[in-house]
């Protein structure tokens, strides 16, 4: 099986925020950084979900164990209802994705086992500070 850990951070709410997507199961671990917009924390965590989803779809893994420390990611999902309007559109997303595996998981875990997405999560932020910074000179 599939593990997927994945993490969302952003440095302010909102601000410079990234996604870290860690993949192990399939021989060598994968690790991805992925530079977001300006956004609060909780977009991040949601967007996080999502590319890992679509990275996962793409590489046509089937049977996936997603890892989270975001209750609101995890309870969102379980649930399938977010309070927030502004999360809606964002649940929809990630709900329509996790249709498409034979065998999905997702179990919420502490920050303490989560901290390769965490650390990628937190390059990305690096990423996108430093494009901004090279943008505006």
């Amino acid at each position: 099986m599939i593990e997927v850990y994945f993490d969302g951070a952003s440095a302010g709410n909102p601000g410079p925020s990234g996604a870290g997507i860690f993949i192990k199961g399939n021989g060598q671990p994968e690790r991805y950084s992925i530079p977001l917009d300006e956004m609060s924390n909780h977009e991040a965590e949601f967007h996080a979900f999502i590319l890992a989803l679509e990275i996962c779809l793409e590489k046509q893994f089937q049977t996936v164990s997603f890892r989270t420390d975001s209750e609101l990611v995890n309870r969102s999902i379980e649930k399938e209802f977010v309070k927030s309007k502004q999360y809606k559109p964002l649940l929809e997303r990630a709900l329509l994705l996790t249709q498409q595996f034979h065998l999905f998981f997702l179990k919420w875990i502490p920050s303490s086992e989560n901290k390769n997405a965490d650390e990628l999560a937190r390059n990305a932020i690096r990423q996108a500070s430093k494009k901004q910074k090279d943008m505006d000179h």
